[in-house]
Parts: structure tokens; sequence; C-alpha cells
């Protein structure tokens, strides 16, 4: 049974969350919040799987709460998805790089959502369609110089080479095709990768592609 804990500042929208989402039969409703603050308080009391967490909130908004989350080494396992009303909200970008497993916006379809939550619970990273390649667009373009290797000689050269085409945005179908493997062999490869650098997930994947230098601006498409 996946756990999610709902934080949004409307009562509405966290009802329309919570019937979906309790009519499935794998998922829960653990608890609400209406703000970030008690996001946090909540998220540490009630240990979900999931935290769907709205970015504009009072007192402590979501990206603040995120990092308070993702930042407790207690709640390592407790996946956050950004909920937004806007596609290219200006703090998505930080969002992801905070830690946030994935990012949604609200008029998703349901079953979207519901894949989504699912998702992240099995260590994928969640966007919403057509975001992925923007999200890192918008990351190579703020990108500084590397910050070092970030453990990439821990990789062999085959998992480098995933950890490159997904800081590209591929899918692992894609790198399947691209590397002529089997969609099974390129998720290995991938989670090997994640366990090696320590990473939370696929989104933060893509950011240590970036900071460690492995992939660069210039190089989409």
């Amino acid at each position: 049974m996946i756990s999610v804990l709902l934080a949004d500042d409307q009562s509405l929208v966290r009802a329309g969350f919570r019937a979906l989402l309790d009519a499935q039969p794998d998922i829960r409703v653990a608890g609400e919040a209406a703000d970030g603050g008690e996001a946090v308080a909540r998220a540490r009391e009630l240990r979900p799987d999931v935290v769907l967490m709205d970015i504009r909130m009072p007192l402590l908004d979501g990206l603040a709460a995120t990092r308070r989350i993702t930042g407790d080494p207690e709640l390592a396992a407790v996946k956050v998805v950004m909920l937004t009303t806007f596609e290219l909200d200006e703090y998505v970008f930080e969002a992801i790089r905070s830690g946030a497993s994935g990012f949604l916006v609200k008029d998703t379809e349901p079953e979207e959502l519901l894949r989504a939550v699912r998702a992240v619970v099995d260590g994928d990273a969640l966007l919403s369609p057509g975001v992925t390649r923007r999200l890192i667009e918008e990351f190579a373009a703020r990108s500084k110089e590397p910050a070092g290797a970030v453990g990439l000689d821990e990789l062999t050269e085959r998992e480098r080479e995933v950890m490159a085409l997904v800081g590209i945005g591929l899918s692992n179908e894609e790198i399947a095709r691209r590397l002529v493997v089997s969609p099974l062999t390129a998720k290995t490869h991938v989670s090997r990768t994640m366990v090696k650098l320590g990473a939370r997930d696929r989104a933060q994947l893509v950011v240590l592609a970036y900071e460690s230098g492995l992939v660069r601006p210039g190089w989409l498409g």
C-alpha cells in the first residue's frame, strides 16, 4: 500500500486528490497539510511514501518544505512530487535541484497523477509530458562550470554512457534503442548508476550529469 501526504493550501484541491487516490486499491492518503511547515511536520510524523506538494503555499512555500524533507536523512525514503498551476513555473528548476522526484501541473489527467505516484515509489522521476526536455534545457542554460566528478570514477564506461543519455532526457526505452540493448538492461544500468552516485532518483541523476560536466549545454537534440 502506497501512502501519500497531500500538501496544498486549498481544501477543495486536497479533497479532489483524496477522492481519486483513496479510490485506488494500492494507494491511501495518510494525511493532509495546508502549508509547507505543516507538510514537513506531517512528513516527519507519518513517513509517507510520497508527498504531493503544492509549490505556492503560505508561511512556508513548497520549495522550502521540499528542501527540508529531502535534506532530512530520516526522511530519505520520502519522495516529493511538486504540483503547480503553471507548466513552466519559475520554481520548478530549483525544486528538482532541491530533491523533488517529479513535477506535475494540477490539471493533469487523473491517470497521469496515479502513474506519477506509482512511478516515484519505484524510483523513477516523473515530469508532465513535454516538460522533461524543456526542464533539462533550462538546467543547461543555468548550469555553472562543472563542480567536479561527483563519483564518476566509480562508474563503468557503459554506466557513464547511460548517465549521459539520461541527462539529455532519454527514457529507458530510448536508451535501449540507442545502445541496442533490452529496456530491462537499460533500466538496470540506470539503477546501478543511481546507487553508485547516491542519487535519490532519475531527476537527481540528471542534475548530477550536468553538475559533473558529463553533459554540457548544447548536447540536446
